[in-house]
């Protein structure tokens, strides 16, 4: 029996336009579609095989606003038995090290704990260091960049990719983190069946407060990183056109040193 948490986050579509907040220049979620984050599919479905060979129970963490309640339900329709939503205006502007720390609390809810799966880096941020940091402040052996997982009694084995040809494997006891990259496997579609389930799966709602969390400690306030300006990208400008009458490579050379890049 495996008992796994996958963390999961509702991520602006990567087909909307996305931009920041013209107030605290966070990420304006309003302003695009929302949807479960691909790499989090993948994380739950790993899960979702590991359960199918072992038996055991597969919970869903997810930290964000109210409208990620579709991220879950997507993932309890997946497959999934169960969630914790933790959901706070003061969470708003959290950092990776605050979200780390909400997230450490949210796992800890969770009964006989043997394997938090996680997607390796979110598609809105791109920090890629929430895992590792997650890992440490549970006391986690980490098992990161996977894309092959392998659990055998009490054990648990990774492949992780290191360049085009390089392969390291890597081994644990558990409990143990795993992350996983785009390559791990391709997730189901939720059936019919799995959706209507999903209605009536738990979902356990928790605020900071209810983890024993100030405001003072997960809020923009007290971030150690924070935007303090931003601007759009500016249009895409004109190219350098050369006209090739027997000079065209004395006229790029040319160009190039004049723009300083050779």
């Amino acid at each position: 029996m495996t008992n796994i948490v996958v963390l999961v986050k509702q991520v602006p579509d990567t087909y909307s336009e996305r931009k920041l907040s013209e107030a605290d220049h966070t990420l304006d979620r309003e302003s695009a579609d929302a949807v479960l984050d691909e790499i989090n599919e993948r994380a739950i479905e790993e899960a979702l095989v590991i359960k199918e060979a072992n038996g055991g129970e597969v919970t869903v963490v997810c930290v964000g606003p109210d409208r990620a309640n579709d991220a879950i339900r997507k993932a309890l329709s997946m497959g999934a038995d169960k969630a914790v939503h933790v959901s706070d205006e003061v969470l708003h502007g959290a950092d990776i090290l605050q979200t780390a720390t909400v997230l450490a609390k949210a796992v800890g809810t969770v009964d006989g704990v043997e394997l938090v799966v996680a997607g390796n880096e979110a598609s809105d941020g791109r920090g890629g260091a929430v895992p590792a940091v997650l890992a440490e402040l549970l006391g986690l052996p980490q098992l990161t960049h996977a894309r092959k997982v392998t659990v055998e009694g009490s054990t648990v084995r990774v492949e992780r990719e290191t360049a085009d040809e390089g392969i390291t494997h890597l081994e644990a006891n558990m409990p143990a983190l795993v992350s996983v990259n785009e390559k791990i496997n391709e997730p189901r579609y939720p059936s019919f069946k799995g959706i209507m389930a999903a209605k009536k799966k738990p979902v356990e709602k928790l605020t900071a407060a209810d983890l024993g969390l100030d405001a003072g400690e997960v809020g923009l306030s007290g971030a150690a990183s924070q935007v303090l300006e931003s601007a759009p990208k500016p249009p895409r400008q004109a190219g350098h056109r050369v006209d090739d009458e027997g000079e065209g490579g004395s006229k790029v050379a040319e160009y190039l040193i004049s723009q300083k890049l050779i």
